[in-house]
């Protein structure tokens, strides 16, 4: 290869490394795809929360114990009652095969008279197993006191356990279980989905950039005007007439992509489990930092000091305590800069600390203003 070609190759290498550059700088930043219907939800389009008391029978001797549960003999008197049985005044009734419990379930939206839906029944007493045990019609009211649904049926446990002799097996939890299908509707929610000539989309968080994007998107496909961004958490949306057309527009709109922006940076803290989550848009600055374990052992010996026989004194029992306290030395570790998330990880991985103290060292990289990131714990 001659001289004068090597310089025209080498030429050609510098002006396409100086396109790539250019047009690195040029990209957007990192977007993140989603649909509107994970973004966002219809206001007026949810779920409500029911919640009645009722009684469980036919358990086999698991149930609840009246000396501690009262109110459980006075739930069946009053049953009683109505279904035209009298018990006699100042009945002891041990009733050992019933249980109180709490039934709670979830009415989901355009739910109808008569359609099914799943609950959960909870012990209130002492009820050591709901195994078996079947629920009797018990009302589901919402928070207006109005009865939604009716529930009754089998319940169900996944569970087992026995006991005997002052020994207990028990595997899962036994206070507890479901009923598939055990509840009828009785009263449907009204939703605004038919009412006036626009509704209006929730954003899960507030976010000024993805209410525009998600405005944008809908004007792209629907046309110009259609939406309109109101705040950071409210996009407004003009909807066709009819309800066919209405469902129609929703089910097109809920699937439009989004190109969402970097989240703001945030690093999730559980306080009590310990746990930490951190995402993508974490970034750590220059820092050092020195953190050493404290620990505190205490050690108690029983001491018995016999009398002399004839003494007429009497044994007595002591404790002889010893205290520990070690503190392991901790070196200054420098933490680089960290422009990625995996530089963040292997800067605290470095520390070699354990996810309890990483709580405590993050929030003082945070007070120190070398961490950029929200700190939420939870």
């Amino acid at each position: 290869m001659t001289l004068h070609l090597q310089e025209r190759l080498l030429r050609w290498a510098l002006a396409l490394a100086t396109v790539l550059a250019a047009a690195a700088l040029l990209l957007p930043l990192e977007v993140q795809a989603a649909r509107i219907k994970e973004v966002a939800s219809v206001q007026g389009v949810r779920s409500n929360q029911l919640i009645g008391y009722g009684l469980v029978v036919g358990l086999d001797g698991t149930g609840d114990q009246t000396t501690q549960a009262p109110f459980t003999s006075q739930s069946l008197t009053a049953m009683l009652q109505q279904l035209g049985v009298t018990v006699p005044s100042g009945t002891n009734m041990q009733l050992r095969n019933v249980a109180a419990v709490m039934v709670t379930a979830t009415l989901p939206p355009f739910a109808q008279p008569g359609q099914p839906i799943d609950i959960t029944v909870a012990s209130l007493g002492n009820a050591k197993s709901l195994r078996g045990g079947t629920l009797i019609a018990t009302p589901l009211r919402g928070a207006d006191g109005q009865i939604y649904a009716l529930a009754q049926g089998n319940v169900v446990v996944a569970g087992a356990g026995a006991s005997a002799g002052g020994s207990k097996v028990q595997v899962n939890h036994l206070s507890a279980g479901r009923v598939p299908g055990g509840a009828t509707v009785e009263r449907a929610v009204p939703t605004p989905l038919a009412q006036g000539d626009a509704l209006q989309l929730d954003l899960n968080a507030s976010d000024f950039a993805t209410a525009r994007e998600v405005a944008r998107v809908i004007n792209d496909r629907f046309g110009k005007g259609t939406a309109q961004a109101m705040d950071g958490r409210v996009v407004k949306v003009k909807m066709p007439a009819s309800p066919d057309e209405r469902v129609s527009f929703l089910a097109d709109m809920e699937n439009l992509p989004l190109e969402l922006a970097t989240p703001s940076a945030r690093v999730v803290i559980n306080a009590r489990t310990g746990s930490i989550v951190v995402n993508q848009s974490v970034t750590l600055g220059p820092c050092a930092v020195a953190h050493g374990n404290l620990s505190v052992t205490i050690n108690s010996t029983p001491v018995i000091s016999q009398p002399a026989p004839l003494s007429g004194g009497q044994t007595v029992v002591t404790e002889k305590t010893n205290i520990q306290i070690n503190q392991e030395p901790g070196s200054l570790i420098q933490l680089p800069a960290g422009a990625k998330l995996t530089d963040v990880v292997k800067a605290l991985n470095s520390l070699g600390a354990t996810p309890g103290d990483l709580l405590a060292i993050l929030q003082a990289i945070k007070a120190a203003g070398a961490l950029q990131a929200e700190l939420e714990v939870i």
